[in-house]
């Protein structure tokens, strides 16, 4: 087996349990014209056709901004925009009506695909469509008049889910109709928004074309919904303004996570849905990577954690029997089902307690996880009014000294745990006082 052969099945082990905890989920995935026009929108629809496969419930919503301009130029028909909206009057109308209709024409065709030398053999992918938007004009704004660009007023969540039931995909844009016939232009980010809400999504993932956080120039792989005002305060693009808010507004009306996305990286979904640390901005209410107290379901993934360091003679080994007995001692940094850390605290008698199983996965030790695990344990311990704390340690004595540990002797440490010191390991002793 080759190396490259080799790398394709960690992946392929690494991203069963997403494969397992998407399947039967409902993803909207908004597709801007952007991403239609971008030379990678070809893959971006074979990905989709794989979450199909995979029993994925999607939503697609896909707008044509570019393809609106596009046709405009070809018919020297004059766009006005008022507040970064179209305003768009009768004659205006009739060209988005055109654009989008092309538009869904050559989506649903591209999902039709199905011959033998194309990642889409076999797919047999049903795309439905259909007024599920009901929209409401805009109206008239600081005097401006949209005319017949509108927002989104309701959106027919029972037709969706009984399309998703039947395994289709459901493919919308940026129209919306009104009880009285009207048809609105409406800003697919509204559109995409308002679907996920109705629907509870799951996800609700947005390729854009530089809609990415960044700061000095490093991805922000994750942002909570508190701290979006404080991003929008920094002079960001209008494309990240836009999706942030979009962005907020959801998973704060319900939307478990919304994923932010660039269509020019080639795998961007599949990369983003099915690895550990993705390749885009995840906006959640909370940080995904939490501490708590270890549950029985974490047994393996610390035992995982764990084992390398027992079999280099760094730890003490431990059985999953015993793991087990004390998991109420172990606190644990967890990642989508994931055990990245984990760190146990043993109290001895009235005044000391033995830090202890202090580990981070190697692909994890950046970002301070030891500290976070090291000053959690320290504040339990002074709240049940430990006074010392110390620990054993064979290879990795300067990283408790550079953390307020100081070298002691055997005959510091608690007389419980003096008469099981295992003399053969010779392991320093640490203590910091609290």
């Amino acid at each position: 087996m080759t190396e490259s052969d080799n790398q394709y099945v960690n992946w392929f082990r690494q991203s069963s349990p997403y494969i397992n905890a998407h399947r039967g989920k409902t993803f909207v995935i908004m597709l801007g014209g952007e991403t239609l026009a971008h030379e990678q929108f070809q893959h971006i629809i074979h990905d989709i056709a794989l979450l199909n496969s995979l029993g994925v419930r999607l939503v697609l919503v896909h707008g044509a901004r570019p393809q609106i301009d596009e046709l405009c130029a070809l018919k020297n028909q004059q766009a006005v925009f008022a507040d970064h909206k179209r305003i768009t009057d009768k004659a205006m109308l009739v060209t988005v009506q055109q654009a989008v209709g092309q538009l869904r024409s050559q989506i649903e065709a591209i999902l039709s695909t199905g011959m033998s030398n194309s990642p889409m053999h076999g797919a047999d992918i049903r795309v439905v469509g259909g007024n599920f938007v009901i929209a409401k004009p805009i109206g008239v704004i600081d005097g401006v008049d949209y005319a017949h660009t509108g927002e989104v007023r309701k959106i027919d969540t029972k037709a969706i889910n009984k399309i998703l039931e039947n395994n289709a995909i459901v493919l919308m844009n940026c129209l919306g109709y009104s009880r009285t016939g009207e048809t609105f232009n409406l800003a697919v980010e509204d559109v995409a928004t308002e679907t996920a809400i109705a629907l509870q999504a799951d996800k609700l993932i947005l390729f854009g074309e530089n809609n990415c956080i960044k700061q000095d120039g490093q991805l922000v792989k994750e942002v909570i919904t508190s701290a979006i005002p404080d991003l929008l305060a920094q002079g960001l693009n209008v494309e990240q303004q836009v999706q942030l808010n979009a962005a907020s507004f959801a998973v704060n009306s319900g939307v478990k996570r919304c994923q932010l996305i660039q269509h020019s990286y080639d795998g961007a979904l599949l990369t983003e849905l099915f690895t550990l640390d993705g390749c885009g901005t995840l906006v959640s209410r909370l940080h995904q990577e939490q501490l708590r107290t270890a549950r029985l379901d974490d047994v393996m993934g610390i035992l995982d954690l764990l084992s390398p360091l027992e079999e280099k003679g760094i730890l003490v080994r431990r059985s999953r029997k015993t793991l087990e007995t004390e998991i109420d001692r172990f606190r644990v940094l967890v990642k989508d089902g994931m055990v990245l850390g984990c760190a146990a605290l043993y109290p001895y008698g009235d005044d000391m307690a033995e830090l202890a199983c202090v580990a981070i996965h190697d692909e994890y030790r950046r970002g301070q996880r030891g500290d976070r695990l090291l000053n959690t344990l320290v504040s339990e311990a002074k709240g049940q009014g430990m006074k010392k704390l110390f620990v054993l340690t064979t290879r990795t004595a300067q990283w408790f000294e550079e953390r307020g540990f100081k070298a002691a002797n055997i005959d510091d440490l608690p007389p419980q745990k003096k008469e099981l010191y295992n003399y053969q390991r010779n392991s320093k002793v640490f203590i910091k006082t609290l």
